[in-house]
């Protein structure tokens, strides 16, 4: 493999997340009475609502303002619930066995909060599998910005065309191809129907992915 490490996004990723929150927006919506496309909440996914906002969507629809701070810790209870015992994407340990063979590097790179991913890997007790972890805030700017990703390969030590990213996101593979890296994308259910010609290559599992690194 021409590369020397792999960085890879989280949500949707790593941990099949992005369902279950684009599920609990979705209630909010229909609650309501609107709907909630996945063709429209894709705007927001690997980035944040500066790009797109369902806040705003939808008080634009219903022309009312929300109490978010209560809506939004229902929704995170309601994600937390249908998330429980949730595991790694398929693919994900054997595509990591690979690249510790080849003593390819591994970081996580994502929009989220440590708070998020560190206790995600701390719970899947996979944090060791990564030499570093680049989250919201170690950068000045998220996702489609190239600026976690850059600051990925600096932590690594490497220059950026010697990383290889793996995203699901139309966002992540912006900010992958912004930092002068090399994207391949495996789309989950939530991304499934975007158009991801500007990816470098398109995998639909991790598996598939895994053949060829």
């Amino acid at each position: 493999m021409a590369f020397s490490a792999v960085l890879f996004d989280f949500d949707g990723v790593l941990v099949d997340t992005e369902w279950a929150i684009y599920q609990a927006w979705l209630r909010t919506f229909r609650k309501h009475g609107h709907d909630l496309p996945l063709a429209t909440y894709t705007r927001c996914i690997g980035s944040d609502f500066a790009t797109w906002s369902p806040k705003t969507h939808l008080e634009e629809l219903s022309g009312l303002a929300f109490d978010w701070h209560d809506l939004d810790a229902r929704r995170q209870e309601e994600i937390l619930r249908d998330l429980a015992g949730e595991g790694l994407m398929p693919g994900v340990t054997g595509l990591l066995d690979k690249l510790a063979t080849q003593a390819i590097r591994r970081a996580v790179v994502s929009s989220s909060s440590h708070h998020w991913v560190d206790g995600w890997l701390e719970k899947l007790a996979f944090a060791d599998r990564f030499e570093s972890v680049v989250c919201r805030g170690d950068a000045p700017r998220i996702k489609p910005a190239p600026d976690l990703y850059l600051e990925g390969a600096r932590r690594l030590g490497l220059p950026p065309a010697e990383c290889l990213v793996i995203e699901d996101s139309l966002n992540g593979v912006k900010a992958a191809k912004a930092a002068g890296m090399t994207v391949w994308v495996v789309p989950n259910r939530v991304t499934a129907e975007l158009d991801f010609a500007s990816a470098d290559r398109v995998f639909p599992t991790l598996a598939e992915l895994a053949a060829a690194v």
